[in-house]
């Protein structure tokens, strides 16, 4: 028989992206495949921070292939693009100089998951090979020094910097290292914008490929102050299915587009539920609503998030689900977003 489309794609979905247990074709990097006759041409194109990743899929992927019954002349043209390649504007006043990309975190209302989304997707770029900040600017709610694990207390630098607490291998800040868990904060517009231009000023990041800034819900002084004082590089929406947390999200998304942000796209979060005893998928908070305010806003729908016990479990106990169950479908939900939207960024 000849050889067709179908037998090289599914040869080339046996190459892992190297250290995760997903393949190059479900994460969509193989983005053209022609066959003539037994020659076969393929391109592959990958955004990672990880060279070393690239080298080893073209190799992986030229072995398949020369594999393959039949095969004849394999033309591969393997590209890594690096989130170095985005191009952001310089910060005001030196802020953030040495942060390739600056990522928001946003949600129109609470309770949707949007700390739990952050987490995960610092965490799942950072596996990629990437340097991650996480920056908690939910001034009201900070929860994300528990959910990475960060049992230390910042440090001040020589040079009187305040220096990120490593949570899983991501750098992390919040106001939580700062004050009693049992203490309400109980600050007007002016204290909280002084907050986060300490947060921005006074912070030792370093040099990373991305700063993800988990935003507080809703459209106030938290998200004009780092939208006015930081040049981001795009902004993510998460929103459950329902129509009272789409509505919210058009909102969100509506107030980024004013003030000049990249909208990267929409996350849906809670999509459906697996049974784990019977396999039964039930679709709790409906589905699909993501996707349809996404495609009617004329922005990118990044994925859905399903619900898993894992994740709530993982995020009290410091391990977020990226950590603490790779392997899980709402892990690799999770990487697969960091993949978008890693290609999103770089403009890939």
């Amino acid at each position: 028989m000849a050889l067709s489309e179908e037998d090289v794609r599914k040869a080339l979905a046996k190459v892992k992206f190297p250290g995760l247990s997903r393949d190059i074709v479900s994460f969509g990097f193989v983005r053209s495949v022609v066959v003539s006759g037994g020659d076969v041409s393929v391109e592959i194109v990958m955004t990672t921070a990880n060279a070393a990743a690239g080298e080893a899929v073209e190799r992986e992927a030229r072995r398949v292939l020369s594999e393959l019954p039949g095969v004849g002349e394999v033309k591969l043209d393997c590209r890594v693009h690096s989130p170095q390649a985005a191009t952001p504007v310089q910060p005001p006043r030196g802020l953030l100089p040495g942060v390739r990309a600056k990522i928001a975190v946003a949600s129109g209302k609470g309770g949707v998951g949007k700390s739990t989304v952050a987490a995960n997707l610092a965490l799942a770029l950072q596996r990629t090979g990437a340097s991650v900040g996480l920056l908690d600017a939910d001034i009201y709610g900070p929860s994300q020094q528990l959910m990475m694990g960060c049992t230390d207390k910042p440090m001040v630098s020589p040079q009187e910097k305040i220096l990120p607490v490593d949570g899983n291998g991501v750098k992390v800040m919040s106001l939580g290292f700062l004050m009693d868990p049992d203490t309400p904060v109980i600050w007007r517009g002016p204290m909280v914008m002084k907050a986060l231009q300490q947060f921005l000023e006074d912070v030792e990041w370093g040099t990373l490929d991305y700063l993800i800034v988990d935003l507080p819900p809703g459209t106030g002084d938290a998200q004009l102050t780092i939208t006015q004082q930081v040049p981001l590089d795009g902004a993510v929406i998460v929103t459950t299915p329902q129509d009272v947390a789409l509505i919210d999200a058009r909102k969100g998304l509506a107030m980024f587009r004013k003030v000049n942000v990249p909208v990267l796209g929409v996350i849906e979060n809670m999509s459906s539920f697996v049974c784990p005893h019977c396999g039964k998928t039930s679709e709790i908070f409906k589905h699909g609503g993501g996707r349809r305010t996404a495609e009617q806003l004329g922005v990118p729908f990044l994925g859905e998030v399903p619900i898993d016990p894992s994740i709530v479990a993982g995020g009290d106990a410091g391990t977020p689900i990226v950590v603490s169950h790779p392997s899980s479908g709402a892990a690799q939900a999770f990487v697969a977003l960091a993949v978008e939207v890693a290609r999103q960024v770089s403009g890939g």
